[in-house]
């Protein structure tokens, strides 16, 4: 089980359970620095003992055996397993290999790019961390000041202290999402930039100092293999990476912050007034409001050192905002509850943080009065009110143009594509647009792609699955799979590089999360498995099952079996310089 993916909206939480998931992303990160080290360290061991090379190949082995892949999600790809694996297989090589030999050029095949990307990624990481814990300490340190001011001050000194923690509120929030951001860089790309420097420096021991011809043939159709599975890693990381910026962008923007207030559930810190025999404490607590049951859950951010202290629930009866004129306390609103006699004195962080609390849990004013305004407000969903001032008419007034004719049910079809007034960027957008709305479709049905290492299962899975959609979706995909064979014969695309192409489009999900991006991959395979087995899927329907089938035992071999170095038959293959080596790394 891999880590939870770090959604760009829990920072703006920045919940408890958040600050948990940060932490142990930081301590698989400290973990891979460490043996990133410790890999370093060997290389460098086995390239300057040349008498004690044996020794040092066996402990360098041993770094690779014990080096773990912690990767994000649930599920592996196929690729992504021959990745994880390979240090075992790289580390159970080296112990075969004893003997003292010479080494070449090593240090720019191994050390150098491993310390890149300790300086350019788990550096660059160290520092975003850094930034996220001077700007959080800064804005919780100005946020706890602010609270503390009198009421009684003058206007203009409150509007300028909200104008403050605004401001580092916005910073904070900045950090976070650029610290989360740059977390998952690091996690993707350290399956390939560490994996990659290993691979050849291997390689190196193997062609470039007096292997046996025996050990070279096992190695070069496994590296092969392996220099396809990162290349087709790298090829989904690239196809994700720009989708993560342009979200992680769009949730930077000031007015994502008005949209997640619609849709995330009412949670967030509040401060509760607390009554002792010697006087009044404010304790800060972090609330979540159950709306169904009116049940409000309080875990204390603060524990007293001699006992610990577990969450608190109160079930609400009743919700009224506190007037500044009655206590010294600016966001302050009163919960009547079933568990307690006396009213609670709740303090929320900004004035709109209280009207949001208040609205949660249906609050209201002191003073009864009739105000049409308030009615108003109330009786418009605010969500419509938010599409429509974002709504951006001026984007879309070309394509709406070109894509309403064509949908018309009266003429459909009834569309000049040739004429001036399309051009062919207007053209391919929509056909984009269309399919993008399709693809939401093809997500949902293929939503349950089956993660069996079986590919006759598979393939069987998503013939099945093909023929749930309605006809005309079918047809649609048909026609443009049988288009997407012909173009892959024609440029000779592999089938792989063209999933990952049109994987995004055919099957996006409804929404745009990072758990969502992290699954393009698996998208990518379907959409390959589509193009590769295209007869055999739509030149007839699936036989008919009630009873979803039990993937049976494999008689043809795979056509992507696992790979490993000692299994693998023997074959004959020229033994490669380093020229050699470097230029065909640089066609990938």
């Amino acid at each position: 089980m891999g880590h939870p993916p770090l959604e760009f909206s829990d920072c703006y939480l920045d919940s408890p359970e958040f600050r948990e998931s940060l932490k142990c992303y930081e301590i698989e990160l400290d973990r891979t620095s460490k043996s990133l080290k410790e890999l370093i360290k060997d290389g460098n061991s086995v390239i300057n003992a040349i008498n004690g090379y044996s020794v040092a190949v066996q402990k360098f082995s041993q770094t690779l055996s014990t080096f773990q892949f912690d990767f994000i999600g649930d599920s592996l790809t196929d690729d992504e397993i021959n990745i994880a694996e390979s240090f075992q297989e790289f580390a159970g090589l080296l112990q075969e290999v004893e003997h003292d030999r010479m080494m070449l050029n090593a240090s720019d095949l191994l050390i150098k790019p491993l310390e890149k990307f300790r300086k350019e990624q788990i550096g660059v990481t160290k520092e975003k961390r850094k930034k996220f814990e001077k700007e959080s300490e800064k804005y919780y340190s100005q946020l706890d000041k602010h609270l503390n001011l009198s009421a009684k001050k003058k206007e203009s000194q409150l509007q300028e202290a909200d104008e403050l923690v605004d401001k580092e509120r916005v910073n904070f929030y900045e950090s976070s999402v650029e610290y989360v951001y740059q977390i998952h860089q690091v996690q993707d790309r350290k399956k390939f930039d560490v994996v990659e420097p290993v691979l050849a420096f291997l390689h190196s021991i193997l062609t470039l100092n007096n292997l046996t011809v025996e050990m070279t043939q096992d190695f070069m159709p496994y590296k092969q293999e392996l220099q396809l599975s990162l290349q087709n890693t790298r090829n989904h990381y690239e196809s994700t990476r720009e989708e993560m910026e342009e979200l992680m962008k769009r949730m930077k923007h000031p007015s994502q912050i008005s949209k997640m207030h619609s849709f995330l559930p009412m949670e967030g810190y509040l401060y509760c007034q607390e009554k002792w025999a010697l006087g009044v404490s404010w304790v800060k607590y972090y609330c979540k409001y159950h709306k169904e049951g009116r049940l409000l859950v309080m875990t204390p951010c603060e524990q007293r050192p001699t006992t610990k202290q577990g969450p608190a629930q109160l079930t609400l009866k009743s919700c009224i905002r506190r007037k500044s004129d009655s206590i010294d306390k600016r966001f302050c609103f009163d919960v009547e509850t079933v568990e307690r006699n006396t009213p609670v004195t709740f303090q929320a962080l900004s004035e709109g943080d209280r009207k949001l609390w208040m609205e949660a849990m249906d609050g209201k004013e002191p003073v009864r009065f009739f105000c049409l305004f308030v009615f108003i407000f109330h009786c418009v969903d605010p969500r419509w009110i938010s599409v429509l001032f974002t709504w951006e008419l001026t984007v879309f007034s070309t394509l709406c143009l070109f894509i309403h004719p064509c949908l018309d049910s009266t003429h459909p079809g009834d569309v000049d594509l040739y004429s001036s007034d399309w051009d062919i960027k207007t053209i391919t957008s929509a056909l984009k647009f269309y399919l993008r709305c399709v693809g939401a479709l093809l997500h949902i049905v293929f939503f349950f792609f089956p993660e069996s290492d079986n590919l006759d299962f598979r393939l069987s899975e998503i013939h099945s699955l093909t023929y749930k959609l309605p006809e005309k979706n079918r047809e649609m995909l048909e026609m443009l799979i049988k288009h997407l064979v012909n173009h892959s014969n024609e440029n000779l695309m592999s089938p792989s590089n063209m999933g990952v192409i049109f994987g995004p489009t055919l099957m996006r999900a409804k929404e745009d999360t990072v758990a969502a991006m992290l699954d393009i991959k698996f998208q990518n395979i379907v959409v390959e498995i589509l193009i590769e087995d295209y007869k055999k899927i739509f030149s007839n329907r699936p036989e008919d099952s009630t009873v979803p089938p039990i993937p049976p035992p494999r008689i043809t071999p795979r056509k992507r079996q696992p790979i490993t170095i000692s299994k693998r038959p023997p074959r004959v293959f020229q033994a490669l310089s380093p020229d050699h080596f470097h230029r065909a790394e640089s066609n990938y």
